[in-house]
Parts: structure tokens; C-alpha cells; sequence
């Protein structure tokens, strides 16, 4: 009777156990899958605050270009009062193309050479630096971005910003992206979502408050926000994995961490190692360059260029609209990953190199009769461009060895950026060429 009481009472113990255990099981289940979300979350807006900054740069660059004109000669005018693009212009400008006395390539290189000159040298050795000063300083260069150009009065201080807004761009990608490499492969997709959206975001909101009669200098002081969301997306909606505490609180310290996937290998490389890590990863950086390459040349070259006279849009807001139509497109291709994957990424330079020459024609031959097509055309170009983007590093997350990927990644990012900067370069004489012609329209 007593053994069978025992025996009761340890089935109980048993029981309860057991039970407790479920629970516990249960509530961790439940917290991983929050902080999983709570990831997800954080690196969209990480994505978007990255280039939102960038984004406004390249929306506003008529209107610096603009302003250059403005310091010789004309009054001052009031922060109320909105700047347009200028065209130079004649007595029959609606017979012949008319073009900016300067192209937006020499903002587009302003912009892109600091990002470029920081993911150049960045993978070796920024994995010194602890994630969260790196932060702060993506947010700084952004918040240093904005108040520079909304100060400016001189050409000089508005390229300034526009400077800080690339270093805060090329810092970002280098480190948000290698750094998630340390969560679930997924966060890549909702990284590159966010900077879609930043596309997006920063086009739309540049354009409709300008539209809508704010003055630009205005405009940017509103999108100071930006950065400080950043700020509050790292710092508190973010998770850490327990690998890389010890880096959240050593400033000095110097120490690599561990892909949460393969924590038993060490993700310290040597220079030399990294130097021959690079060329497999031309695999990837390739079609990424040529892409980025064509698209920008059109955004840069070609869209200020692709103007239609007597339709319900002046001149200056057909080339905003155009940056906004371009960004949606990239913002729904870069949030399509896990629905659509490109395995043969060769694919996407061949269409945009397509694309290119099919508006570069238009500039000449004015045989595309209607704006809707060239819009179009333009979303068509920006999903190309993001699909690359997004299907690149995401390949990239499941083919790379995970001791191997957070240099990887960051090192990839400099496919983009040689791209946009061959572009720039491109477009500036391209640019300057076509407007001593006298294209008729």
C-alpha cells in the first residue's frame, strides 16, 4: 500500500514535470518566434532609413543644380518658396530638346564615390569596429546629411551633404548586411524590402512635398527623422544574439562573431584569405555592376532627357515622377524574394542592358508616342534593378560558407556601387553631348 502511494506520488512528480517542461518549451517557442518577427521588423527599417537619405540626394539633384544658379546673381528667396528645375531654355524649346546646363551624373558621382571609397576598403577592416558604433556613425553621416543641405546656401555645403548622405549609405550596407548573417536568412529579404521602400519613400515623399508647394530647404528638415528611427530600429526593436553581447559592450574590442548557423568555426580571416575570397564572388558581382551600371545611366542620363511638351506634368516633375515610377518598381521586386528567385542572375544585365538602349534611342528618335509607355518602361527597369539586388545577396546567404559570409557580403556590396559610378561617369559627357545637338522633339 505505501510502495503503491510512492509509486502515485512519483507518477505526479512525473506528471508535473513533464508538464511544466511542455510549458516552458511552449513560452520559448513563443519568444523565439516574436523576436524572429521583431528582426524582421528591424532590418526593414533598417533598410529603409539606409538609403533614404541617398534616395533624396539623387530626387533633389535638379534642385541643387538649381540652387548653383540661383548664388550668381538672383535675389535671395524666402525657405517658402519651392525650387524647380531649370532647362535652358529658347524661343522655341517646345521644337527642340532642352536640357539642364549641368547633368545630374555630377550629383550621381558626388553621391556614389564616398560609398564607393568605403566598401572598397570596409570588409578588411571594419569588423574590428563594434556593430553599434558603426551604427551610430550610419546615423550621424545621415542626420550630418540632411542638416548640411538644409543650410546650405552655397553649392559647395549642398554637395557636402550630399556626401555625408553617401558615407551613411556605404557604411550602412557594409554593416547591416553583413551583419545578418547572424539571424535567419530571411532578415536579407526584409533588408532589401526596406531599401525599396526607402526608394520609394524617399522619391514620393521628395516629390508630393514639393509638389505640394514646400520648399525644398523645408522638405529636408521634415526627412531629419529618418536617421532617428534608424537609432530606435538597432538599439531597441532589434534583438542580440548572445555571440556578439560581448561586442555590444567593449568598445576596443576586436574579436569576429559567429554565424548563429556554424558557431563552432571562426569567422576571423586573414588579409590574405579575404584577397582570395574575392574572386569567386565575381560571380556575383558582375551582373549586380552591369545592371546597376544601365539603370543608373538611364536615371542619371536619360530621364531629365525623356521629357514630353503640353502634357499635365511641367518638365522638372515628369523627371521626379520618373524617380518615383523607377522606385516603386525596385521596391516591389526587392520585397518579392521569398514568392519569386532568379537562379541565372545573368539574365537581369541583358534586359537592362535592353532597356537602356530602348530609351537612349527615344532621346534621339522620339518614336515612343506617349509618357505612359516611358513610365512603363521605367517601372520595368526598376524591377529589374532591385531583383538583382535582392536576388544576389540572398543566393548569396544560402551559397556562401557561413565562416565565410560576413566578409562576403559586405565585399559584394561593391558590385553596385562600381556600377553606379561607372555610370556617373558615363553620364556626365553623354549627357553633355546630347544637349549640343539639336534633337527635335
Amino acid at each position: 500500500m505505501v510502495q503503491s502511494s510512492f509509486s502515485t506520488m512519483e507518477a505526479d512528480v512525473g506528471n508535473s514535470e513533464k508538464e511544466k517542461n511542455e510549458h516552458s518549451e511552449t513560452a520559448l517557442g513563443r519568444r523565439k518566434k516574436w523576436n524572429h518577427r521583431r528582426n524582421l521588423i528591424a532590418f526593414w527599417f533598417l533598410g529603409l532609413c539606409n538609403n533614404f537619405a541617398y534616395v533624396v540626394m539623387l530626387s533633389a539633384a535638379h534642385d541643387i543644380l538649381k540652387e548653383e544658379e540661383n548664388t550668381s546673381g538672383t535675389n535671395e528667396t524666402s525657405n517658402a518658396t519651392t525650387v524647380s528645375p531649370t532647362f535652358t531654355t529658347s524661343a522655341n524649346e517646345d521644337e527642340f530638346l532642352t536640357c539642364n546646363t549641368i547633368g545630374t551624373g555630377a550629383i550621381l558621382l558626388a553621391d556614389i564615390l564616398p560609398t564607393l571609397i568605403i566598401k572598397l576598403t570596409a570588409p578588411f577592416y571594419i569588423q574590428r569596429l563594434p556593430y553599434w558604433f558603426k551604427t551610430l556613425l550610419v546615423v550621424v553621416f545621415a542626420i550630418g546629411s540632411f542638416v548640411t543641405v538644409g543650410l546650405a546656401h552655397q553649392v559647395w555645403l549642398s554637395i557636402l551633404g550630399v556626401v555625408f548622405a553617401s558615407c551613411s549609405a556605404g557604411l550602412g550596407e557594409v554593416t547591416f548586411l553583413s551583419l545578418s548573417t547572424f539571424y535567419d536568412r530571411n532578415v536579407v529579404s526584409t533588408w532589401s524590402s526596406g531599401t525599396g521602400g526607402a526608394g520609394v519613400g524617399g522619391a514620393l515623399a521628395y516629390a508630393g512635398l514639393t509638389s505640394a508647394g514646400l520648399s525644398a530647404r523645408n522638405t529636408v528638415f521634415v526627412l531629419i527623422s529618418v536617421p532617428i528611427l534608424m537609432s530606435i530600429s538597432y538599439f531597441i526593436i532589434l534583438t542580440k544574439p548572445e555571440n556578439q553581447l560581448h561586442q555590444l559592450n567593449n568598445f576596443c574590442s576586436t574579436s569576429s562573431l559567429v554565424p548563429k548557423d556554424d558557431e563552432s568555426k571562426s569567422t576571423q580571416l586573414s588579409l590574405a584569405e579575404k584577397l582570395r575570397l574575392l574572386p569567386p564572388l565575381l560571380k556575383y558581382m558582375i551582373p549586380l555592376t552591369v545592371v546597376y551600371f544601365a539603370e543608373y545611366f538611364i536615371n542619371q542620363g536619360l530621364h531629365e532627357l525623356l521629357y514630353f511638351n503640353s502634357i499635365f506634368l511641367s518638365k522638372a516633375e515628369q523627371y521626379r515622377w520618373y524617380q518615383v515610377d523607377y522606385q516603386v518598381g525596385v521596391f516591389i521586386s526587392r520585397s518579392s524574394v521569398n514568392i519569386i528567385q532568379i537562379k541565372h542572375l545573368w539574365i537581369l544585365p541583358i534586359l537592362q542592358l535592353v532597356n537602356m538602349a530602348l530609351l537612349l534611342s527615344q532621346v534621339f528618335y522620339r518614336f515612343i508616342p506617349n509618357v505612359w509607355v516611358i513610365f512603363a518602361i521605367v517601372l520595368w527597369e526598376g524591377l529589374l534593378g532591385g531583383g538583382a539586388y535582392v536576388n544576389t545577396f540572398y543566393k548569396m546567404s544560402k551559397e556562401v560558407p557561413a565562416q565565410h559570409r560576413e566578409f562576403s557580403l559586405g565585399a559584394a556590396t561593391l558590385g553596385d556601387s562600381v556600377g553606379i559610378a561607372l555610370a556617373g561617369a558615363a553620364a556626365i559627357p553623354s549627357h553633355d553631348h546630347i544637349c549640343t545637338l539639336r534633337i527635335k522633339m
